[in-house]
């Protein structure tokens, strides 16, 4: 446990994480500065009360001669490599992430889990099996609650599970942290606005394993060499999932784990698309990993329904399935969730779109080849994806708003083929967030129905 108490800390990104970090370094006794770049009337009103807790708030700047004489900087997932950050670094200062930070005060058995793709889905399923053990149980980081706040909470006591979804934002600047389970799902193009590199990409990813011991244990996907290499960087034990070498996979119709004697058939788990299957082979493995019964992880497969916007049933209008996966922000989770549905007979009419984070569209082009019908184009990126489907003769049409997307969407569908929502893209050219755009599509299905009178079959939820 480092100690605090009359040290001066600040904290740079006025965020949910950076008001919990607040909180934390004031309970402790350390003396905080809160800095943002906005102004005090653009933030949320939990900053404000900060000033409670005798946190000091320095707004609309980042100086760097304040940066330079603190005893240490705690920054948020959100803020990027600062000038006044370097400043700090070369005077000397301890720069940490939150998640770092909360690192310094647990004691729980903590599993962290990362990857670019399916994170939130796992480290959810994974929660609900670790509290079906009955065993004090946090469950928070990139997927909403700041790991910080688990700190004096049983699950940060021995006894008790951490379970963490991390994002490369929050592996940058980590230091101790040590996770005694660590699993990497997958490393596809993503970021690539904010990272040089896909190495300096797939590095920030790494840290989960940087301070594993061999009694810890490490999971990647079966086949996946680049994320067993990644993995190999700590000491911890690989495992492997889903493939034909997972330890826990699909196999004859089941989800099976021959070390414990697990198995759920295919046809009782409630998740869509065989990534999401892979998700639940990777949950099912760390979950046995971390001491939870078998009977634990069976019952939570068979009653978790997936998160919203994560390849979410909206309608069935007209024999033509609507899917919502507005999560899909980058390549690589539009392509995962095309591959999932390549068992269908129908085809795919594709909705993309949004703020470029600077992927390679390449991937979408074989997949939409093979199973797609047509592409409809959103957003500011509408033009390099155009061109990158189009230049393989793929049919492609530009919408002005979402809503008119789906009306073209509907026209090129057929019975039996789906729409996909699955943009590819930052939602934040044109919505608040991933599930504000969500929310537009499903409400255009619901207006569709309403405006032409298309059948809803029974049971489209």
């Amino acid at each position: 446990m480092v100690e605090l108490a009359g040290k001066s800390v600040l904290v740079v990104g006025l965020g949910k994480s950076g008001v919990a970090a607040a909180r934390l370094l004031a309970s402790r006794g350390a003396r905080v500065t809160g800095n943002d770049l906005r102004a005090e009337d653009e933030l949320d009103p939990e900053v404000h009360a900060l000033r409670q807790s005798g946190v000091e708030l320095v707004l609309g700047a980042h100086d760097p001669e304040l940066f330079a004489r603190v005893d240490a900087i705690v920054v948020s997932p959100g803020v990027p490599n600062l000038p006044a950050l370097a400043v700090a670094e070369r005077a000397g200062v301890r720069i940490a992430s939150e998640i770092e930070l909360a690192s310094w005060f647990v004691r729980g058995t903590t599993i962290g889990i990362t990857g670019t793709n399916g994170k939130s889905t796992v480290t959810t399923l994974l929660g609900q099996m670790c509290a079906r053990s009955g065993r004090p149980t946090f469950v928070g980081g990139n997927l909403g609650t700041p790991l910080v706040d688990v700190v004096g909470t049983p699950a940060a006591e021995p006894g008790g599970y951490i379970v963490v979804e991390l994002s490369s934002f929050q592996l940058e600047r980590v230091d101790q942290l040590h996770l005694h389970g660590a699993a990497l799902l997958n490393v596809t193009e993503d970021h690539l606005d904010r990272y040089p590199s896909f190495a300096a990409y797939a590095d920030a990813k790494a840290a989960v394993f940087h301070n594993q011991t061999e009694r810890d244990f490490a999971v990647v996907p079966g086949g996946d060499e680049f994320c067993a290499q990644l993995a190999a960087r700590g000491q911890a034990r690989i495992h492997r999932y889903a493939g034909d070498d997972g330890e826990v996979r699909i196999e004859a119709g089941a989800l099976i784990d021959r070390d414990s004697g697990l198995q759920v058939p295919v046809s009782e788990i409630r998740l869509f698309g065989r990534h999401n299957l892979e998700n639940a082979c990777a949950s099912a493995l760390l979950a046995r990993l971390a001491g939870v019964e078998p009977g634990a992880i069976a019952a939570t497969l068979r009653a978790f329904t997936g998160l919203p916007h994560r390849m979410c049933h909206v309608r069935t209008l007209d024999d033509v399935d609507y899917y919502d996966d507005s999560k899909a922000t980058n390549v690589g989770a539009t392509a995962a969730a095309l591959d999932g549905l390549s068992d269908r007979p129908g085809r795919v009419v594709l909705i993309a779109g949004g703020k470029d984070k600077g992927g390679d569209y390449g991937p979408l082009v074989e997949r939409m080849r093979r199973i797609g019908r047509s592409t409809v184009l959103i957003g500011e990126a509408a033009d390099v994806i155009e061109r990158a489907l189009s230049a393989a003769g793929l049919r492609c049409d530009r919408a002005t708003s979402l809503e008119h997307a789906v009306e073209l969407a509907q026209q090129y569908a057929r019975p039996g083929d789906v729409v996909l929502l699955a943009p590819a893209c930052a939602s934040f050219d044109m919505f608040r967030s991933y599930s504000h755009r969500g929310e537009v599509f499903a409400a255009a299905v619901k207006e569709l129905e309403a405006r032409t009178g298309m059948h809803l079959i029974p049971g489209g939820a």
